[in-house]
């Protein structure tokens, strides 16, 4: 049963969730992300943290051991910690148990006076894959972690109906892979306005709490708010004995507007089928696939195995681009990529990328800016990992813009 709600008179400007899932190898380097809501909490009182942590770590004094798995629920604000609750481990992986913390959230919201309230979602990710991973290893589906934060909003507005209107205004996705167009277009169609992601696998600690500060500043200015989120991340330093890092490669903020999406969707769509109906002439199919060859996909780092799906996941601006300026491509063909480009690069509200990422041997990122899409092109790589429970391509994006109808002509 969700908590009594009383309206309170505006207080807070932002409702920061964070969803952190410890039950795996990440429990105690993304435990930071906890120290960090705190101290961002003493130095701005606009912001609210509504926390759910499932990890081993509990603290003994001043000291943080490790024990039992075990689910602590609580909030962050003004540098102080109330509100605590020890449970059993949640299966975080669960959409029921993410649609409950996004409706005790939205609580919080609706208690505090909040603006505008966001969800950071903590844990390994997997592009359109997924993300938020299972105890054995698989990871919760993308469609269904947009579908829980659908029935988050739906539960918070049934239990709370004078509050209907509030919303999840933002995702942070403090997980590797999930600056993809599947999960911008899940995320918009279950109601969300923006989305702040990486193309490529994170570091971690990954996205410092501290974006929230970042958020609240510019709560009604998103160009500044995305740019500010933007720095936030690119400029963070994690110290690890003799070399510092970034937790990121490329950073976005993008742009969920219903309208800008279907827009997109449109774009790819037409590409898509447009390719191939060409690519039935001669010499177009070989260019195409040339061209699609020529992005690289993620994982761009030299641990990555042959069999990581995500190495088919290419920047779809940079893909696009590389159509458009392909003189071997017919106009309509060309025409096509570049208002697909476009449309794509309408979503991007902010970005940065690197050209030396020396987290990774140097690998160069300055193509990484906007969303990736699945582009395998061989069949090795469509959904190498399905068996596990890991697919990119069941998911309604990929359906509704015909994309198989593109990765038949690549592969």
């Amino acid at each position: 049963m969700l908590q009594n709600v009383t309206a309170t008179p505006a207080r807070r400007s932002l409702e920061f969730g964070i969803y952190r899932d410890g039950d795996n190898n990440l429990d105690a380097i993304q435990e930071s992300t906890l120290s960090q809501a705190l101290r961002t909490s003493r130095s701005d009182s606009r912001i609210e943290f509504t926390v759910e942590d499932t990890t081993r770590l509990r603290a003994d004094g001043d000291a943080v051991v490790s024990g039992p798995l075990h689910t602590e629920q609580y909030t962050i604000a003004d540098g102080d910690v109330s509100r605590v609750h020890l449970a059993r481990a949640h299966e975080m992986s669960s959409e029921a148990n993410l649609a409950r913390f996004v409706a005790h959230t939205l609580d919080n919201a609706q208690a505090s006076g909040a603006q505008t309230t966001w969800i950071d979602l903590v844990d390994h990710g997997g592009g359109d894959g997924g993300g938020l991973e299972t105890r054995d290893g698989r990871l919760m589906s993308m469609p269904n972690i947009a579908k829980a934060i659908s029935d988050g909003v739906a539960l918070h507005a049934q239990e709370h109906p004078e509050d209907a209107g509030r919303s999840v205004d933002g995702i942070v996705a403090n997980q590797c892979l999930m600056d993809t167009m599947g999960f911008a277009d899940a995320l918009s169609h279950a109601g969300v306005k923006y989305l702040a992601a990486s193309p490529e696998t994170m570091l971690a600690p990954g996205v410092p709490s501290g974006v929230a500060h970042a958020i609240a500043s510019h709560a009604h200015d998103p160009d500044a708010m995305a740019k500010a989120i933007v720095n936030d991340v690119m400029r963070a330093k994690y110290d690890a004995g003799e070399l510092d890092f970034g937790p990121a490669a490329a950073f976005d903020v993008l742009d969920l507007d219903p309208q800008k999406i279907a827009h997109a969707e449109r774009s790819i769509k037409r590409l898509n089928d447009d390719v191939a109906t060409a690519a039935r002439e001669t010499g177009v199919r070989g260019a195409v696939r040339q061209d699609a060859r020529s992005i690289d996909g993620m994982a761009r780092f030299s641990e990555a195995t042959s069999d990581m799906p995500w190495r088919a996941d290419r920047p779809a601006i940079a893909y696009y681009e590389k159509l458009a300026s392909d003189a071997r491509l017919s106009d309509r063909v060309r025409g096509d990529a570049k208002a697909a480009a476009d449309a794509v690069r309408s979503l991007v509200l902010s970005h940065r990328e690197s050209d030396d990422f020396k987290a990774f041997g140097g690998s160069d990122y300055s193509d990484a800016v906007g969303p990736t899409v699945h582009l395998p092109t061989s069949r090795r790589q469509i959904d190498p990992w399905a068996d596990a429970g890991v697919t990119e391509t069941d998911n309604a994006f990929y359906d509704a813009v015909d994309e198989d109808a593109m990765t038949r002509v690549i592969t």
